[in-house]
């Protein structure tokens, strides 16, 4: 499935509708180059849940936790970004992601090493057009192939 992401707030309206649909173990990947978008619908995500917080790329801290706001959904989300990991899978594993993956949401911004932590996973990938448009590629895995419809 793809969908036209023309402008920021379409990116967050997008990542919005993937919030809603979010529960707690919840898997997603967001992958695609400087730019594309990542950190946008992680925010558009976050507003879709209802947390708290500024949500911002977390690259030097790899990783923010976002507890639910007061008229949120009552999920929290973290959000890490394994830019700074490269192919060092292992420091994922450091995050101890699999544990946050039973009571929170996680989005992994640069998420291909995430395939590991589960084979359920919604995974985005953004792709920047020369019109500075998106397009956004939605690949549902495990549960996911049945909970998304386009």
């Amino acid at each position: 499935m793809t969908a036209e992401l023309r402008t920021e707030s379409d990116t967050l309206r997008f990542g919005r509708r993937i919030g809603g649909l979010l529960e707690p173990g919840d898997l997603v990947l967001l992958t695609g180059p400087l730019g594309a978008g990542k950190t946008v619908l992680a925010k558009g995500i976050a507003e879709g849940l209802g947390v708290e917080g500024r949500v911002s790329s977390p690259t030097f801290v790899i990783a923010r936790e976002h507890r639910p706001s007061a008229g949120g959904r009552g999920i929290p989300l973290v959000h890490v970004d394994a830019y700074r990991l490269g192919d060092d899978f292992a420091q994922l594993d450091d995050l101890d992601l699999d544990t946050e993956l039973v009571e929170a949401a996680v989005v992994i911004e640069w998420g291909e090493p995430g395939t590991r932590l589960s084979e359920d996973h919604l995974l985005v990938n953004l792709i920047r057009r020369e019109d500075d448009s998106r397009l956004a590629e939605v690949t549902p895995s495990g549960s996911w192939e049945k909970r998304w419809s386009p």
